[in-house]
């Protein structure tokens, strides 16, 4: 990735396709996040990420080169980078920790709980994806949270 995209109005989704064409969307971006892949952004190497717009956006794109100018002139914008760096690290570490530790209906009501914005916006095929499930098992597991209420 050569640019960091802040999302104006829309959303974003980022994912690769396994060899069998399964897509793995890794995550989402609305109004007022950043989305780019980091360990390309930073280490200049191709990515093997996909970004594409679920909605009509707008988007201001950032370039490394414009990022690295403006961190050895802004201070604000060097601890700004860090801030949105640090917290991007901490919510991937949160969303493994959701992985590997709740059941599916944990996961599912944890994003409903932190996220009600994806959930109401993206599609649920989607956000199967995105939970590593298949849109199937999304929705026994959307029917067996509806049926325990």
């Amino acid at each position: 990735c050569k640019s960091v995209a802040f999302v104006e109005k829309g959303s974003l989704r980022i994912y690769n396709v396994s060899e069998n064409g399964t897509e793995h969307i890794f995550l989402f971006a609305l109004e007022g996040q950043f989305m780019t892949d980091l360990s390309s952004f930073f280490e200049q190497v191709p990515s093997v990420y996909n970004i594409d717009a679920i909605e009509d956006s707008e988007l201001v794109l950032i370039t490394r080169t414009a990022s690295d100018e403006l961190r050895k002139l802004s201070p604000k914008y060097q601890e700004f980078t860090f801030l949105e760096t640090s917290d991007a690290y901490i919510q991937l570490a949160k969303r493994m920790t959701s992985v590997i530790s709740l059941s599916l209906e944990q996961r599912y009501q944890e994003l409903i709980t932190l996220y009600p914005n994806i959930v109401q916006r993206v599609p649920q095929h989607m956000i199967a994806s995105y939970m590593g499930l298949t849109p199937e098992t999304l929705s026994r597991v959307r029917k067996r949270m509806s049926t325990n209420k």
